[in-house]
């Protein structure tokens, strides 16, 4: 392609089919139907984005287009994607392809060198700082007019890079709508004092305090939230600093610093959050937890909303319940054939107690709420005591604690069993009365599901001794229990082989001299990290005769180990080893997650 043509389907095209990234008969059809699907593309995308903030560009690009139709790259099997076709357009115009990272992005850079209506007209966004150079991405490879105007009216240094235009354009709503609602809200509030800080550090407060229910305020909290879920954050974090608020999301279980904003807008931030989640917008003293549910691209999801004082003020944490996540199918959540098969038949045992430990983040709400959809029928009467409910489900009949008013695990469990319940799930055993509780429960014929915070299977065994209850209620009762935690997987789009050291082999146990595993190297699709998802790794303690003969009141938990081993127990890290060998996970993996 050279310098002087423009992008267009066609030329497209044929690049793609030099590269053997399409067939012949595959580029045909593209360009015979090219015009349709692009009107069909650019009026669903109006529809998508807000008009307060944003009119779209006419023309969808001709790598939206092809990559629309969703086709398989000849010799690979691989979706087309438009990271692939504008990669190969970049290429073929010697650009430097970039694919734009939001995670890593300064919210100020982004807005500071280009108007919004300016970066929409031409597609065009700062994404990074090299050597005193600012980075501008676009969309066009052929626009170059835009860039020399911003050099001349900003008199910069500008290093252009190729960007897909799905990229450009979540950059630009994402980062301009929520720069927008900031700078909006901060004109409204001036001066004013800081309440909420230990500091004692007071300035007379000014008339012009803003509000929670400012329409600027309104909007940063809603782009805030599908940024969240754009980037399949599982939680956000909204910590007041002396000076600044910092906005964190948590992806894949690792923190990302994404925004800083005017400590002045936290106060009305978090009482937009307070005010939908239901909570007590004049309590500022006191932690408060409550939810939201919300919708994004058509499925419902749940947050749930914490709120505690610290030395600054008042932090959000924001948990988001993704349904599709949190109610999957059990055999999709990581289970090994055999530890599927135990516990498989640990839930369709009549009545029991099964037990699911780990520490918070290991996915054991996941396991248990998968259990109980796996179980639910017309004819079965699923009752759950949560503090607090983790998501509203209409198949179970869900019980909140709330101890303020007396209502605890203890007190709920007793009165429960006049309910008729089959299955009961006990969000946590925290003390000696729920324990007794459920295996009362147990005892009359239920089936009961709940949760410890143990490291490992067998010694949640010694955490129930702990609590006061008898060895020979807990081999009478308890069916079997499961450890768990959550691997990060190696991103399938950078995943590269490498080869163990003699040490780490040593160090694992293994018994191969020469061992190949996978590593991540790091791409835009992983945003650098090497991992893309998360899958679980679980050790399933079976309850069987031998078992239960080394479970005594004064347990030797070093022999309860050995004979759990020789009935067929697989630990964590030998679980973790397995999906680290099959190239699931890596071995600083394996080490971080198992010890």
């Amino acid at each position: 392609m050279s310098r002087n043509q423009s992008v267009t389907v066609k030329n497209v095209c044929q690049i793609l089919l030099k590269k053997k990234l399409v067939s012949q008969e595959q580029c045909d059809m593209i360009l015979s139907r090219a015009d349709m699907q692009a009107a069909r593309l650019h009026s669903h995308q109006q529809s998508g984005y807000s008009r307060r903030f944003f009119q779209l560009p006419e023309q969808v690009s001709p790598a939206e287009v092809i990559s629309s139709f969703n086709l398989e790259i000849p010799e690979t099997g691989k979706i087309l994607t438009e990271d692939v076709i504008t990669e190969t357009i970049a290429e073929a115009v010697r650009m430097e392809y970039v694919k734009i990272d939001p995670l890593k992005m300064d919210l100020d850079l982004v807005t500071e060198h280009v108007t919004r209506a300016f970066a929409l007209k031409n597609l065009i966004v700062p994404i990074g700082m090299k050597e005193g150079a600012v980075i501008f991405a676009q969309s066009d490879p052929f626009n170059t007019q835009a860039l020399e105007d911003i050099i001349q009216t900003r008199n910069i240094q500008a290093i252009r890079v190729l960007a897909s235009r799905s990229d450009v354009l979540k950059i630009l709503r994402e980062f301009f709508g929520f720069r927008a609602s900031v700078m909006a809200a901060q004109s409204e509030v001036s001066g004013g004092s800081d309440l909420s800080n230990l500091e004692q550090f007071v300035q007379m407060r000014a008339h012009g305090e803003i509000e929670g229910s400012d329409k600027h305020i309104i909007s940063a909290v809603e782009f805030l939230l599908q940024y969240a879920f754009d980037q399949r954050a599982s939680d956000i974090h909204i910590e007041p600093k002396r000076d600044k608020t910092l906005i964190r999301l948590r992806v894949d279980g690792v923190l990302h610093n994404i925004h800083t904003v005017p400590k002045k807008l936290h106060p009305p931030m978090v009482s937009r959050i307070k005010l939908l989640s239901r909570l007590d917008l004049a309590e500022k003293r006191r932690p408060q937890d409550g939810r939201i549910k919300t919708t994004h691209k058509g499925k419902e999801i749940e947050l749930r909303v914490s709120t505690l004082p610290v030395a600054f003020g008042e932090k959000v944490v924001i948990r988001i319940f993704d349904p599709e996540i949190l109610m999957q199918d059990l055999d999709m959540i990581g289970f090994y054939p055999r530890e599927f098969q135990l516990y498989n038949s640990f839930i369709n045992k009549p009545n029991g107690i099964i037990l699911v430990t780990g520490p918070t983040g290991s996915g054991k709400t996941t396991t248990l709420y998968s259990s109980l959809r796996a179980l639910s029928s017309p004819e079965v009467n699923i009752v759950t005591v949560e503090d607090p409910i983790e998501m509203v489900m209409e198949e179970f009949n869900q019980v909140g604690v709330q101890s303020a008013i007396g209502v605890s695990f203890d007190t709920v469990l007793r009165n429960i069993l006049r309910q008729d319940p089959d299955i009961i799930m006990i969000g946590e055993i925290r003390d000696r009365e729920t324990a007794e509780n459920a295996v009362q429960a147990a005892l009359t014929g239920h089936l009961v599901l709940s949760t410890l915070h143990t490291n490992d299977a067998p010694s949640s065994i010694t955490r129930l001794i702990d609590l006061g209850i008898p060895s020979f209620l807990i081999t009478s009762t308890v069916v079997g229990i499961i450890a768990q935690r959550l691997l990060r997987k190696i991103c399938p789009d950078c995943k590269t082989e490498k080869r163990l050291t003699p040490e780490e082999i040593t160090y694992l146990q293994l018994k191969k001299k020469d061992v190949t595993i996978w590593e991540g190297k790091g791409c835009g699709e992983c945003r650098g990290t090497g991992y893309r998802g998360r899958s679980g790794i679980f050790e399933v303690l079976d309850f069987t005769e031998n078992v239960k003969a080394a479970i005594t009141d004064k347990i030797d938990l070093p022999n309860l180990y050995a004979v759990a081993k020789n009935d067929g127990m697989i630990n964590l890290r030998q679980v973790a080893i397995r999906k680290m060998l099959e190239g699931v996970t890596t071995y600083e993996e394996v080490l971080a997650i198992t010890g």
